[in-house]
């Protein structure tokens, strides 16, 4: 039996899974936390990992491994390999301002042609003209850029800063069409950097990870196949199988909405970021910020845990007697209101009941996660399945009251960890030279 390793470097968390390549069984399985923040030290990244493997009981029968992480952060290098300063992650936005300014220079809808996307503070090209406004002292000495996987792809196959003991090539840093399309400044219709946009954003050249595809691999110090991770949200599709016309419904915190299709994607709204996948083809992705938090709110407001709001939700009628909940509690991304509130109408003496309101409220949530779809849909997506991940897909309510609001048909998934399966899966592909054919159990 072949043993693969996979890892999800998320913000919260390092997950480690062992699995069988053959099958996608999982042997064993490790994890240690992460730091908070929105900007963190890399190395504890690494610290991390390694506590994680050893969790998972080590590598040595490890044949293959791959690493998917949080997309986005900005790991900037000096010439040696060193870290400048801390990585600034995805949820840190202090580039709002820089964003704004590179739409103002090139245009939304040239950028959107690019590189698939409209710049928000989110993307690695906000954050490095930020650092190049901001802290020009450390722009000027960036040698070179990576994300928060390809650095750790690069330090567990053997490199690190020289000085440490470890070779130091920038040349060796990797990364996949996934990642490298969430950066701002790489087009995922060519296949190639856009050197033009990484300047305006820097404001000089860098070495830039190589960009392997889906069936590339490089080898470790120990020989050992490397394959060439992915941002989270594809190594999610990958680990879940998700085909053409699969669109994969995220219900975390927040919410993510990303299809896996055969064609590329540009909306000049950005409301749909034209992401690639890690399989050689795109990951259009709409994100939502109201997703199992609104049924937070409602079951804190009843009184009752989720298992019980999910029993009220189902013992009302579809509609839920015309009582409608717009759940903006936090402003919205996907329509793009950030000032809204959430509103609550069609109360009336017979609608307004505690089972209404838990209808009310995961009718609303699945709405607004349906506007998602809506966008991608309105680019053309072609979406026959919703899978449904996350947290909030492990209530029932939310499970059968789906299919009718999101409008096609719904599968969820047994609860795993699919990131780090994706990552495996990557791994057993470099083993094998072909994409796993593996399944996993439905709830």
């Amino acid at each position: 039996m072949a043993l693969v390793m996979g890892v999800d470097s998320s913000t919260q968390s390092c997950k480690v899974v062992i699995v069988d390549a053959g099958t996608g069984a999982v042997v064993r399985t490790g994890r240690a936390s992460h730091p908070e923040g929105t900007e963190v030290a890399p190395d504890a990244w690494w610290t991390a990992l390694q506590a994680a493997i050893a969790d998972a009981g080590g590598m040595d029968d490890v044949e293959a491994w791959s690493i998917g992480g949080q997309q986005h952060g900005m790991v900037v290098l000096d010439e040696h390999g060193a870290v400048i300063r801390d990585a600034l992650l995805w949820n840190d936005t202090r580039s709002a301002g820089a964003a704004a300014d590179l739409i103002d220079e090139f245009g939304a809808a040239a950028l959107a042609e690019r590189t698939g996307l409209v710049p928000v503070a989110s993307f690695t090209i906000t954050k490095l003209r930020w650092l190049r406004d901001a802290e020009p002292e450390h722009a000027g000495r960036v040698a070179a850029v990576a994300l928060p996987h390809d650095w750790l792809t690069w330090r567990l196959r053997g490199y690190g800063p020289s000085g440490t003991g470890e070779n130091s090539p920038l040349d060796e840093l990797i990364t996949d069409r996934s990642d490298a399309s969430g950066t701002g400044y790489w087009n995922p219709r060519t296949g190639e950097y856009d050197r033009e946009l990484l300047v305006a954003a820097l404001g000089r050249d860098a070495v830039l990870p190589r960009v392997l595809d889906a069936s590339e691999s490089v080898r470790d110090a120990d020989g050992r196949a490397v394959g060439p991770g992915a941002g989270d949200n594809a190594g999610a599709a990958l680990g879940v199988g998700a085909g053409p016309g699969d669109v994969v419904v995220s219900i975390g915190t927040s919410g993510t909405v990303f299809a896996v299709s055969e064609q590329p994607v540009h909306d000049d709204s950005g409301a749909v970021a034209g992401f690639a996948d890690a399989a050689g083809g795109f990951l259009p992705l709409v994100a939502t910020l109201n997703a199992a938090r609104v049924l937070d709110a409602i079951a804190r407001l009843l009184g009752v845990d989720h298992a019980e709001l999910s029993r009220l939700a189902l013992d009302a009628q579809p509609g839920a007697g015309g009582l409608t909940l717009l759940p903006y509690f936090e402003g919205e991304r996907t329509p793009n209101l950030p000032d809204a509130t959430a509103e609550l109408t069609g109360m009336t003496l017979g609608s307004t009941t505690r089972e209404n309101l838990a209808r009310a409220a995961v009718e609303g949530m699945l709405s607004g996660l349906g506007a998602g779809l809506d966008a991608l849909r309105d680019q053309q997506v072609p979406l026959a399945r919703a899978l449904l991940i996350g947290g909030g897909a492990q209530s029932e309510a939310v499970r059968r009251i789906a299919p009718a609001v999101l409008g096609i048909p719904v599968e969820v998934p047994a609860p795993a960890e699919y990131v780090a399966l994706g990552a495996a899966a990557q791994a057993a592909w470099a083993l094998s030279g072909s994409r796993p054919a593996w399944s996993f159990a439905k709830d």
